[in-house]
């Protein structure tokens, strides 16, 4: 393995996968704290139709996931915060029709040449200093979002009623989770893909909710776990010469069937 660190795709890769962890667990808090994770599933899974509507017109399909999932996410995002205990059929709907719309757009684009597979499960392996500089400056308005309204994101995570008598602009900072959410999914593109990043967003930070007392020390040891099953997934991939986000997920996986596991064992002893 030490050969492979001196190859500079390798050490991209890693960087992308420590920024990914930290990103994911920060967001991916938010996304178990507020019981979103199905709104988030249904935000990257839309982000498909990006891609084919962006190949379908021939320009960069970053962009066109970008636009798709942003527009997906208001929308969603829309539909949950009027109608929470119906927007679960809605958000489904949308999650197909995006999916659908990716895949017809796609057929209908003559001759293209992208790698599709990278758009659906992630390679982490290619990822350009470019995506790590973008990465890098979503955490950074990640960690200042967070920094700034951290009391109230925790109040509405908790109990959106008591943050609204309290006067907390609730609807307003739903919208921007949600949005940052989206952002973040367009991001981890390329480490883990649109049908897996999901697991990213959930694994880690359902472990350490059951572990920790805060939102914050929930980011800090999600973040932790995260940067740990993506460096063991990627050595798996150049070991094995496996799909690299395939196996990121396949250990987050066996860590959270762990965990489980041995928490039963514990209760019933």
């Amino acid at each position: 393995m030490s050969e492979w660190l001196q190859l500079p795709f390798v050490q991209n890769a890693l960087a992308g996968g420590i920024l990914a962890g930290i990103l994911c667990g920060i967001m991916g808090t938010y996304v178990v704290a507020n019981r979103i994770a199905y709104l988030a599933g249904g935000i990257a899974h839309s982000a498909y139709g990006g891609v084919g509507l962006a190949l379908f017109l021939g320009f960069s399909p970053l962009w066109g996931v970008l636009g798709f999932t942003l527009t997906g996410a208001l929308i969603m995002g829309w539909l949950y915060l009027k109608e929470r205990h119906r927007a679960d059929t809605a958000i489904g709907v949308l999650w197909a029709f995006g999916m659908a719309v990716g895949v017809l757009l796609t057929d209908l684009t003559p001759g293209y040449n992208v790698d599709l597979m990278s758009y659906l499960f992630g390679s982490i392996l290619t990822i350009s200093r470019e995506s790590l500089a973008a990465m890098a400056a979503l955490i950074a308005a990640v960690l200042l979002f967070v920094a700034l309204f951290y009391r109230d994101l925790a109040a509405v995570s908790y109990d959106d009623e008591f943050a609204r008598v309290r006067g907390i602009p609730v609807t307003a900072l739903q919208l921007l989770l949600i949005g940052a959410v989206a952002l973040s999914v367009v991001v981890l593109i390329r480490v883990v893909g649109l049908i897996l990043v999901i697991a990213l967003l959930t694994i880690a930070p359902y472990m350490a909710e059951k572990r920790c007392r805060s939102l914050a020390s929930m980011m800090v040891t999600a973040g932790l776990l995260n940067c740990v099953f993506a460096l063991a997934g990627l050595w798996i991939s150049i070991q094995f010469n496996v799909t690299s986000g395939a196996a990121i997920i396949c250990v987050a996986s066996l860590a959270y069937f762990a965990f489980v596991g041995g928490a039963a064992l514990r209760r019933r002893a």
